[in-house]
């Protein structure tokens, strides 16, 4: 493994345990066993590292939701079952939950603005899907951006918000149902 990886990896290390407003240089310096000068042969400063772990973070919540796309399933079932994984992903993923925990505590200006980078992200990758199913007639043309930000936040109202007021968890499947009898069914061709 190269230096800057290992420098980025002992940040997302410290960033996921401390959050980014509470991280220092000198600590990431500490984990990955390097002189913070050597952290600024690489990254001129917090902020650059900061932005590099996020946008390999983003790398990996995109390839881990299209790891669970099938060949030849449906437009519907592909759309759920990606949404569902970059929730999973945003909620087990320890600097995307640190994030969203210090943006509630905190409000640290650098993490509002670094958790609607990532959201405006997901809205781009589901604006790309749909516009491929338009492409191939799967779906009928539309406006792609507010669509797919109008599953994004259905996704996130459902499987993140619904919890805080009421007792119980929605199952996957209803929210499926939910969603395929309405938006989705709007979008078939």
């Amino acid at each position: 493994m190269d230096r800057r990886q290992e420098i980025m990896e002992a940040a997302a290390k410290s960033f996921s345990l401390f959050g980014y407003k509470a991280t220092t240089m000198d600590q990431v310096a500490k984990i990955a066993n390097v002189g913070k000068g050597t952290i600024y042969t690489f990254f001129s400063n917090k902020e650059e590292l900061f932005n590099a772990i996020v946008l390999k973070m983003i790398e990996e919540m995109r390839a881990a939701s299209d790891a669970v796309s099938i060949e030849g399933a449906s437009f519907k079932e592909n759309a759920h079952a990606r949404l569902m994984q970059m929730l999973k992903f945003r909620e087990n993923h320890k600097l995307y939950a640190k994030l969203i925990d210090e943006e509630k505590e905190l409000r640290t200006p650098a993490v509002t603005e670094v958790l609607a980078q990532i959201e405006s992200e997901i809205v781009f990758y589901i604006k790309e899907k749909i516009e491929r199913a338009i492409a191939k007639g799967e779906l009928k043309p539309c406006d792609s951006e507010l669509v797919a930000f109008l599953l994004f936040k259905s996704y996130l109202a459902l499987v993140v918000d619904w919890g805080k007021t009421h007792d119980e968890e929605l199952a996957e499947e209803r929210i499926l149902g939910l969603l395929g009898g309405t938006i989705f069914n709007c979008l078939l061709a």
